[in-house]
């Protein structure tokens, strides 16, 4: 079709009918204004000043070189901030997340594409015949009775929305990404926490096994040395059967850290999206030092944990889908202008005399329906109410969250002191024992007890600062992993978070 033949087309539309739809166009305008259904509001929730367990928490500024968000860096470890950052580009779980976000993306363009009128263009030919005693037999083409028919048109169609039932769809749709997007980066939140965990109690574990070689070659040498006894006829052969059974009881413990190691170093291997076979983690001297870490008012909770933003922006999909239901109610305008050329032979087919069209617009609604735009519009409310009060919910678990981990905290920080204080007493009784059963005045029984007490107490030193350095991964992701200025707790003399 020739661009002639378009002006041709729709020159008639424009003469004829352009008041027409001039002033229908400024009423459809003026009607769109006001759109059906409640705006939305946030709900109410029941939000605390301050925490209960935050007293004794103080103001502070986190570093301005630290990025937003890259809460990870405050462990001090670059080899965990290289796994992060493998993380974020390669964790299929993320990947599934941010295909879901992108699909929600979409619905919103095509939401939005509503709002615009669809055009089309057909152009077929048709080959039809009707039987001789057809009452319209007389217009046929031959005396076969078949007919050619060459078209070609072209349709223009605008959904008005007079009720606001395309922008409360789009609203729906807006919303619904904008929680597709906090859901993302839940989930990677939630990943990114699982690494940190699962780096750090590796990281004991190699603390764990290096307290564990020295103490084999301690006992080693208590075994030569008891030996040696044995032999010189000072002590008996108890001893070395003690000496023995300390020595390997030991050696099977170091041994049974190997597997623990290993379920830790697959993991990681499987989040920053690696077969567990291509990946392995080489030891280091060194733990992640507690970090301090910035407490968020519980007002700003509301704000910047994921799970909370992606349940609020339910709720306002849901308040705008009631806006969508009830416009159901109403009918629908629809403004349609078609036209072309419609002809019985190919020659000339593009022609005035062949030309045909139509404008017009077209009210439609529905009279009876046995109640199903009033069953939606219960509905729609009753996902409303289901929304908010898991929005609700979503709010009252965060703050629970944050005050388990900070009483957890506090009270793991108390018990450390004392479990060092204990590992102290416990070093010097050994060291004590030790020289009681060189000087030949204890027998060796009492020195496999205390070096059993000592060896236990070290170990129970490394567990806690294991469930210190996870509480506070869990504390920092309960607050939305990222912060400006918080409140966090003071150091001590060994950099750890105290009150």
């Amino acid at each position: 079709m020739t661009d002639r033949s378009l002006i041709n087309l729709v020159a008639p539309l424009i003469t004829a009918r352009g008041s027409r739809l001039l002033s229908l166009s400024l009423c459809v305008a003026m009607l769109s204004a006001c759109a059906i259904g409640p705006d939305y509001q946030r709900p109410q929730t029941a939000a605390p000043v301050q925490y209960k367990e935050a007293a004794g928490w103080r103001q502070a500024n986190p570093s301005d070189s630290l990025a937003r968000g890259a809460w990870w860096e405050l462990y001090g470890d670059r080899q965990l901030n290289g796994l992060i950052e493998k993380l974020n580009s390669a964790n299929q779980t993320v990947a599934q997340s941010e295909a879901q976000y992108r699909q929600a993306q979409a619905l919103v363009r095509n939401a939005r594409g509503a709002f615009f009128p669809t055009v089309d263009l057909t152009v077929g030919k048709t080959r039809s015949s009707q039987g001789t005693g057809s009452s319209s037999s007389s217009l046929s083409s031959s005396s076969s009775g078949i007919r050619d028919t060459y078209t070609a048109q072209a349709g223009v169609s605008w959904e008005a929305d007079v009720w606001g039932k395309l922008r409360r769809g789009l609203e729906a749709d807006t919303a619904n990404a904008e929680a597709s997007f906090a859901d993302l980066a839940a989930m990677r939140l939630s990943q990114q926490s699982e690494l940190v965990q699962n780096y750090l109690q590796l990281r004991v574990i190699d603390e764990q096994k290096r307290l564990l070689e020295a103490t084999v070659e301690a006992y080693q040498r208590s075994l030569t040395m008891t030996e040696n006894q044995y032999r010189a006829g000072v002590s008996g052969k108890d001893a070395v059967a003690q000496a023995t059974t300390q020595l390997k009881s030991t050696q099977a413990e170091m041994v049974d850290l190997i597997w623990q190691r290993a379920q830790f170093e697959n993991a990681i291997a499987v989040l920053i999206g690696l077969p567990p076979a291509e990946f392995s983690l080489a030891e280091t001297p060194d733990i992640p030092a507690l970090p301090q870490v910035p407490l968020s008012l519980p007002s700003q909770l509301l704000e910047r944990r994921p799970d909370i933003a992606s349940a609020e922006r339910s709720v306002m999909a849901a308040n705008a889908n009631i806006g969508v239901a009830k416009a159901a109610y109403y009918p629908d305008l629809t403004l349609s202008l078609n036209g072309g050329y419609s002809s019985s032979t190919s020659n000339n087919w593009i022609s005035v005399p062949n030309r045909f069209w139509s404008v017009g617009p077209q009210l439609a609604m529905t009279l009876f329906d046995g109640g199903q735009r009033s069953a939606e519009v219960d509905r729609s409310e009753a996902a409303y109410d289901e929304t908010v009060a898991k929005y609700r919910q979503t709010v009252l678990d965060g703050l629970r969250e944050v005050e388990n981990y900070l009483v957890q905290l506090k009270v793991l920080e108390d018990e450390a002191k004392v479990r060092q204080e204990a590992l102290d007493a416990a070093r010097e009784s050994l060291r004590l024992t030790r020289n009681q059963y060189k000087a030949g005045v204890i027998a060796y029984l009492d020195v496999v007890v205390v070096q059993a007490t000592a060896l236990s107490n070290e170990r129970n030193v490394l567990s806690l600062l294991q469930s210190r350095l996870i509480a506070s991964v869990q504390l920092i992701a309960a607050l939305g992993g990222g912060w400006d200025g918080q409140l966090q707790l003071s150091n001590d003399h060994t950099n750890v978070s105290s009150p």
